[in-house]
């Protein structure tokens, strides 16, 4: 299993994947639903009455009503908004700025199951070389408890150094238990990142470090972070959505003019009515007094712009940091890098000069335990 095969696996079955551009969609769909008041609404009805007494023209409930006749009639309303000064521009434009959000999300969205995986990942290669390491530690005890059995049965090595060298030895097994559970526990989660319920049997494909040079100084990251952040981008995105719904709220007070027309037919009907109707007019909707709910709005939704605003400064602040953590993060990496490769180059120059000094009688057995135990130490270091 290859890394890229890894990431592909997880852009096509993780679910928070899958819900953030379903999300998008739904955005994408929220311009559609709010640019319908541009268009007219044209609408189908059917009405069927039969009066008992034609000659009633009121009714209870209504003050006044129209005559009360018996018919059957179909026809078609329309509606068209003339103008509503504004408002319903600003909430498409507020509509695109959600939608462009959301885009955003999704593609941050797409980068942290991306880094999800290659954590999870790296994480099972730095286990597996844990437990080789560990495994070689064991073969390696386990050899020198049977050279020391051998000796001790010709009476050359005495019996506390066997029984020594065999505590040694099961202590190694025991960390190669628990490297095994580490690999077995980083593999499945290397399984949820992927979105897969069973985890990861396959071989890892294991990655060279990689040599490219580090920036010295972070200005060219914050910069290039600060262009291409997509949860940058996305609170940018929900601020200019606030704003414009801001301005949306401040025309409510405004009038909003439709043009208003019907048409149809009377196939049945009493002699009151014509064969047929029509008629067209409009309508002037001015708002006079609603108990400040139209300022309340106002209000509430310039007091939102201002948070999105304050929300976004501090979001670039926590990026600027994370930014820089990453960077010195990255360069100790590598410096570790440096030191542990000579550790393990000296630990296991130690180690075989322990293997002679013991074979040639000059050393003990907790000089060689300490030698092997460095140079285990050494190794588990690296690996990580």
């Amino acid at each position: 299993l290859t890394l890229a095969q890894a990431e592909t696996a997880a852009l096509a079955n993780q679910p928070r994947m899958l819900a953030a551009q379903e999300r998008a969609r739904a955005a994408a769909d929220q311009i559609r639903k709010t640019r319908s008041g541009y268009f007219p609404a044209i609408g189908f009805n059917a009405t069927g009455a039969q009066v008992a007494d034609t000659d009633t023209a009121t009714a209870a409930g209504n003050i006044t009503t129209s005559s009360l006749s018996g018919r059957f009639a179909y026809g078609g309303n329309l509606t068209q908004m003339v103008t509503d000064f504004g408002r319903t521009k600003a909430l498409v434009g507020r509509a695109r700025d959600d939608s462009e959000a959301q885009q955003d999300l999704a593609t941050l969205t797409r980068a942290q199951v991306r880094l999800n995986v290659r954590e999870a990942y790296y994480q099972v290669l730095g286990a597996e070389a844990v437990l080789r390491a560990a495994q070689a530690a064991l073969a390696n005890r386990s050899l020198v408890s049977r050279q020391l059995s051998a000796l001790a049965q010709s009476q050359l090595r005495s019996s506390l150094d066997v029984q020594f060298a065999n505590v040694l030895v099961d202590e190694a097994q025991l960390a190669v238990v628990r490297a095994q559970s580490t690999v077995a526990q980083k593999r499945a989660r290397l399984a949820t990142s992927m979105g897969l319920q069973q985890p990861v049997t396959a071989k890892l494909d294991d990655i060279a470090a990689s040599s490219e040079a580090l920036p010295p100084a972070p200005d060219e990251l914050l910069q290039q972070a600060q262009r291409q952040r997509a949860d940058l981008n996305a609170a940018e995105a929900r601020q200019h959505a606030a704003q414009k719904f801001t301005a949306a709220e401040k025309r409510l007070s405004y009038p909003t003019l439709n043009i208003l027309a019907t048409a149809g037919q009377i196939p049945y009907h009493d002699y009151t009515l014509h064969d047929s109707y029509a008629a067209a007019g409009f309508n002037l909707s001015i708002p006079i007094f609603n108990g400040g709910l139209f300022a309340a709005q106002r209000s509430e939704a310039a007091h939102e712009a201002n948070t999105s605003a304050h929300d976004e400064q501090q979001l670039r602040l926590e990026v600027s940091k994370q930014v820089r953590d990453a960077l010195y993060r990255a360069d100790e990496a590598r410096q570790i890098l440096d030191v542990t490769a000579r550790l393990v180059s000296a630990s296991r120059e130690d180690l075989r000069l322990a293997h002679d000094r013991d074979e040639a009688g000059l050393g003990s057995i907790v000089e060689l335990n300490e030698a092997q135990w460095n140079e285990t130490s050494a190794e588990i270091e690296a690996s990580d």
